[in-house]
């Protein structure tokens, strides 16, 4: 037991864990935590890998997609600490999303047919990449409920972007990026007719169903898809699934699996057996192999064809102009995976104990020989699997989904049946370690696993079922992500996490020093279009706008007030209330929201967004601060005044104080000995290279505009003073301590930074 103590110190020490060898923290008394809570030295181990001390930050961003709630998770890895909830493809009430007018615009264009989508079921996030390499810039989500593709910003975690495909009524096999971004591919799932509010029978499943894949262009100087520019090609009606770019030598070609090509139609309630039954007869199903540059160049040339609007290459021209083969892969293929070097692509079959590894330099040698063993009921050449193959691994049982390692020839497959991870060498053909997982596992990931330079280190298994992993909370458990060491030989579990939101199906993470978010906006930027917002104002313009029955209102936010602090409208208005943030400081957001009227908005630093409603019911309405922003948050609010129809004012009387000339003498000291310790931060902050920090600069600025609104002020006071009006000489010498307080609470962050990040006394 003495040594276990000793090698548990010696483990926790050198792990940077920081115990002192007090009498607090001896290795006894580690000791008796240990044993009070079961823990074993390798629970130690584990915990010492995962954890992040306080300040400390995540080497590894995961983005995980939230399944059936239509959003993003991010979280740390190797802490594995939820850091936000993107909102995507459902509205999202902390960030306002869907109850401001600028989200509600992104939101719209994922209407179908019309309708609002409240709801979706993210799957696939891709980062964007540049030379096949992660940069960190924007993030792609697909909803496979509802066929639609987001894009995200990743300066400022927001959603800009939802689009629709036009051809397709459900897909899985999306997002997935080529290797400069230029495109990101969206694979159909089940199939159906392409033209749109087209009826056919599913007797005519082989004559007019058809499956797809689409090819969305992006801008990337704009961050937007540009659908104009964007196109599919028609496939067959077999389940097309996961999709991946080719990368190196198989830049320009993309490959997409598929299962049930059975073109099985099921019917219970018709005697037939199910889908499930039909759609896995046969021993293979097909690997897409597509040439997408060549495609891009026959749609410049005219030989697509419009449906909906879009552009469609019909197979016979794909066929004709030599972009499409099909190779035969294991059946009921989950994921398709080209390796980092971009040589092999990886397919495992769900109902087949092997991954198939498949050599991109045969299958060009057999298109060009001309090499095809058949064509099939479409008349697509297929090129014989025994022709493209590099090697075929027996890994165990329901492989699905294949992660690469930055070292060379090593990946891991996820085994649903089993419950296990594989690791294995894809290049000889071997087995190399196997681990058990918690259970179920679906998709996995490692550390830019998809990319061409992978940063191993940690593997996340994506965990179907938790059943006795965490407390239970009732029938519906949450999902369970499992972190597992791959440093080493062997694999080691460190850590489970459950996800308490959604199913979420993948995750791509990407080395936290890529990503460059922003903390604050211009003054008075729309965040959804990346522009100025119309309706932004600055300190002293603030207004209320009123023509006819439409009043619109340009409000500003600053610690700790809103201005205007009333707003009166009459019953029946429209009104817009545009509402910018003055902050400068990070992480200075306030919220807005008017009580009863279902609008909420999340503004930060130097954002501008409307709120709009009618004004349908008379009455008296607070309006508040919805983010907790300061001492006096609960200050922050006003009152909008809903006045009924032929309401005429009458005069009032506010209530007043009982302020006497000694309350008044106390402020003004209080406002003076505060002047006194802003001066003495002030001359620390400019006695140090405080210019050298961007974040400190930004602080200063603000403090000093916070500052600068007690201009007047004195004067002021002191002129209700003179006039024996202690009242009013009160509250205006309050007024001014609220704005130093302020100043005095940015200026000490601001030192503390400083003293923190080794500032140096400039001479």
């Amino acid at each position: 037991m003495k040594q276990f103590n000793k090698q548990a110190t010696s483990l926790l020490l050198a792990a940077g864990m920081g115990l002192a060898a007090t009498a607090a923290w001896s290795a006894d008394n580690l000791a008796d935590v240990l044993k009070a809570r079961g823990l074993s030295q390798q629970d130690l181990l584990a915990a010492a890998k995962t954890y992040v001390p306080t300040g400390k930050r995540d080497e590894f961003v995961a983005f995980s997609s939230g399944g059936q709630s239509g959003q993003v998770i991010v979280y740390g890895v190797p802490s594995m600490r939820i850091l936000k909830y993107i909102g995507v493809f459902t509205p999202e009430p902390w960030q306002g999303y869907g109850f401001d007018e600028s989200s509600k615009k992104v939101l719209s264009g994922g209407r179908i047919d019309g309708k609002d989508i409240t709801w979706g079921d993210t799957h696939h996030p891709a980062i964007s990449e540049t030379n096949g390499e992660y940069d960190g810039q924007f993030l792609f989500i697909n909803d496979k409920a509802n066929p639609r593709l987001a894009v995200i910003d990743l300066r400022d975690f927001e959603t800009k972007q939802i689009v629709v495909n036009p051809i397709f009524k459900s897909e899985h096999g999306g997002a997935f990026v080529t290797t400069n971004t230029e495109y990101v591919i969206e694979a159909a799932q089940y199939p159906t007719p392409l033209e749109n509010k087209k009826f056919y029978p599913l007797e005519e499943m082989n004559e007019k169903y058809r499956g797809g894949v689409t090819y969305w262009k992006f801008d990337r100087k704009e961050g937007r898809i540009v659908t104009k520019d964007s196109f599919s090609l028609e496939l067959p009606p077999y389940w097309q699934d996961l999709s991946d770019a080719g990368k190196g030598p198989s830049e320009g070609w993309s490959f997409t699996n598929s299962f049930c090509s059975e073109r099985y139609v099921g019917g219970i309630e018709k005697g037939r057996p199910p889908y499930e039954a039909g759609c896995s007869a046969k021993d293979t199903d097909y690997l897409h192999v597509i040439n997408w540059k060549k495609a891009a160049e026959v749609v410049k040339a005219g030989k697509a064809k419009k449906i909906n609007g879009h552009d469609v290459i019909m197979m016979e021209t794909a066929i004709k102009e030599g972009l499409l083969y099909l190779i035969p892969e294991p059946k009921s293929p989950h994921g398709v995976d080209v390796s980092p070097d971009g040589k092999l692509i990886v397919v495992a079959g769900k109902l087949d104990t092997h991954v198939s590894v498949y050599s991109f330099e045969k299958i060009q040698a057999a298109i060009k020989a001309g090499k095809f063993e058949s064509k099939d009921a479409y008349g697509i050449p297929v090129i014989g699997m025994k022709d493209a193959l590099h090697t075929q691994v027996s890994l165990g049982l329901g492989p699905l989904h294949t992660q690469y390692d930055s070292k060379a020839c090593i990946a891991y497959t996820s085994l649903y049946v089993d419950s296990q991870v594989a690791k294995w060498n894809y290049c000889e053909g071997k087995v190399l370690d196997k681990i058990s997982v918690h259970y179920n596992i679906g998709h996995l990931m490692t550390m830019e696993g998809d990319s061409t330079k992978p940063a191993g280190k940690y593997l996340v298994a994506l965990n179907k079922l938790s059943i006795d992993r965490f407390v239970p909370v009732g029938p519906l458990q949450p999902q369970s992500h499992q972190l597992i060491d791959i440093s080493g030989d062997k694999m080691q579990l460190l850590y489970d996490m459950p996800l308490p939101l959604g199913e979420p199906h993948y995750v791509v993470a990407i080395d936290a020093k890529k990503l460059k978010p922003a903390v604050r906006y211009k003054v008075g930027t729309d965040s959804r279009t990346d522009k100025p917002h119309p309706g932004a104002v600055r300190a002293g313009e603030e207004k209320t706008v009123k023509k006819g029955n439409k009043v619109e209102v340009f409000a500003t936010l600053i610690r700790s007030h809103i201005t205007p602090e009333t707003i009166e409208v009459d019953v029946g208005d429209e009104v817009t209330i545009n509402l910018t943030n003055l902050e400068r400081a990070q992480d200075e957001t306030h919220g807005f929201t008017v009580s009863t009227y279902n609008v909420h908005a999340s503004v930060e630093p130097g954002k501008t967004v409307a709120v709009k409603f009618k004004a349908d019911k008379e009455g008296v309405y607070p309006y508040y601060c919805t983010e907790f922003c300061s001492a006096l948050h609960l200050e922050m609010m006003g009152y909008l005044l809903v006045k009924p129809k032929g309401w005429k004012p009458t005069k009032l009387t506010l209530a007043k104080g009982n302020y006497t000339e000694a309350d008044y003498k106390a402020t003004v000291k209080k406002v003076v000995d505060t002047q006194a310790i802003i001066d003495s931060v002030v001359a620390y902050i400019t006695s140090v290279n405080y210019k050298d920090f961007p974040d400190v600069v930004a602080m200063v600025e603000d403090a000093f505009d916070q500052l600068g609104k007690t201009k007047g002020l004195k004067e002021k006071h002191e002129g209700f003073a003179a006039k024996k009006d202690w009242e009013n000489a009160n509250l205006w010498a309050e007024q001014i301590w609220q704005y130093q307080v302020k100043t005095a609470d940015l200026g000490l962050r601001a030192k503390t930074y400083l003293e923190q990040n080794g500032a140096k006394k400039v001479k």
